[in-house]
């Protein structure tokens, strides 16, 4: 599966793809394919690391699985 991942705030630069597993859902779980995705202006946000958004998501990197996928 590939997924957009970034481990560093900053401009589109910063985005990797790379190919992940494919997660495995629990008994109480369901997997869902996505087809499309939309972008809005938190995620310009988030990836940007305002300093508003940062306590929440990490002070000088994102937390480990931040990704756009």
């Amino acid at each position: 599966m590939k997924a957009i991942l970034y481990h560093t705030y900053g401009s589109a630069d910063v985005l990797k793809c790379v190919d992940v597993e494919k997660p495995a859902p629990a008994d109480d779980e369901v997997l869902v394919r996505i087809r499309a995705a939309a972008a809005n202006p938190m995620d310009y946000h988030l990836m940007r690391g305002a300093y508003a958004i940062r306590p929440m998501i990490g002070l000088r990197r994102p937390t480990a699985g931040t990704a756009i996928q």
